[in-house]
């Protein structure tokens, strides 16, 4: 345990981080999830509407500083090429 001031609340910040961030990968992972479920049941117009909702989160956590922006376009790539692959 830290022993200095600074260092003791640096501590506690990053660890509120650490939570806001995993929450929200989860909520990225999860639209991923959906999209995914779509394709694989055939359901392109829906797989379509959740990609959006997914691309949109993803572009968020770039923002926000969670991901790196080239991790965020390998994964809009791969949920467009699996939409693509529905035509």
């Amino acid at each position: 345990m830290a022993n200095i001031k600074s260092q003791i609340k640096r501590i506690g910040t990053s660890e509120k981080a650490r939570v806001r961030n995993a929450s929200f990968k989860s909520q990225v992972r999860t639209a991923m999830k959906k999209v995914r479920l779509a394709v694989d049941e055939g359901r392109k117009e829906d797989a379509i509407a959740l990609n959006k909702v997914a691309a949109s989160l993803i572009d968020k956590s770039v923002v926000k500083g969670i991901q790196h922006t080239k991790t965020a376009a390998r994964q809009k790539r791969e949920l467009a090429l699996l939409i693509n692959s529905l035509a």
